[in-house]
């Protein structure tokens, strides 16, 4: 029998931070904490995390407070995590599984540059619409996390403890068979979708009522499919229209994360998507004018507001 997960801490306290603290702290209030520094550890301790209206005081550490913890979860911005892999050093213990819910294809490698790949497990979420202002978070769909080894045929006794620990605290979940492919097909998802939606402005519904906005989308995420096979990664067209069912579930209100950031006037992670995207078709000799777009038009809308104020 798998031992459990008893004690888990959580860096980042954006929407899917906050979301998954909230649920293992109505499981358990102590079996989760929040590592945090600066402004954030103050601003966290101070007001806790509301959820769906719901505000839950879960127990904030600095990061020389931080103790070994049976799961590590990562979630914070592509530009902070440099930052995070320093300050989650004293909570990575002998036995910590470290489980990277980030968006792009690369996280999981620089943590466990640092602190070995045998202790990361891939992950990423889908189908989530949550949206964070100020210190709220509002979701109507959860949608999933799916984690696991990069092969996952038979399941090894980590996942087997972060399954066990997901089912008891309500946390959706799903264990692919190929989770390399998995991470790109949702990295294609964002290199779409995000990058459209902070683009053009526009909510969820609204990217499912505009043929321009889909038409645009498309073809970024179909760059993405060329990538990933050159690359001998599993993702083909029809990957875009299973893309459509997922965003069929999602709340018409509801934003991508990348608009949150630039309504908000916060660095977006345009290097990780479509940075990435044309840095790997520079490589393999693949065109990306798509992404090269997107990028000129991110950078442009960002320096409307980041000249203005520090990064965050």
């Amino acid at each position: 029998m798998s031992r459990l997960v008893n004690q888990t801490a959580i860096i980042g306290a954006g929407a899917l931070g906050a979301t998954y603290g909230s649920l293992l702290y109505a499981m358990d209030p102590a079996s989760v904490c929040l590592i945090a520094s600066d402004e954030r550890y103050n601003r966290l301790q101070q007001d806790g995390v509301t959820v769906n209206g719901i505000t839950s005081r879960i127990t904030v550490l600095r990061p020389e407070e931080a103790t070994p913890v049976d799961l590590l979860i990562v979630a914070v911005k592509y530009h902070h995590l440099d930052q995070a892999i320093a300050e989650i050093k004293q909570a990575v213990g002998p036995a910590t599984i470290i489980l990277s819910v980030m968006n792009g294809i690369d996280s999981e490698e620089r943590i466990g540059a640092v602190y070995g790949m045998d202790k990361l497990l891939y992950g990423l979420t889908l189908g989530i619409d949550a949206v964070r202002e100020h210190n709220a978070v509002t979701y109507s769909n959860l949608g999933r996390v799916l984690f696991g080894e990069r092969q996952n045929s038979t399941l090894t006794d980590r996942v087997k403890q972060v399954r066990d620990l997901f089912t008891r605290a309500a946390i959706a979940h799903e264990i692919p068979l190929d989770m390399l492919r998995s991470l790109w097909f949702k990295y294609m998802i964002n290199v779409g979708v995000n990058q459209v939606s902070a683009v053009m402005g526009l909510t969820y519904g609204a990217i499912r009522a505009s043929s321009e906005a889909k038409q645009l989308m498309d073809a970024a995420m179909g760059e993405v499919i060329s990538l990933a096979q050159a690359m001998q990664i599993d993702l083909a067209e029809q990957d875009i229209a299973a893309w459509y069912k997922v965003l069929e579930t999602l709340g018409d209100a509801s934003k991508t994360s990348m608009l949150q950031d630039v309504e908000a006037g916060r660095k977006t992670e345009v290097e990780m998507l479509a940075g990435t995207a044309i840095a790997l078709g520079r490589q393999h000799g693949i065109p990306t004018p798509v992404n090269q777009r997107l990028f000129d038009e991110l950078q442009r809308i960002e320096a409307g507001y980041l000249k203005h104020s520090p990064m965050m």
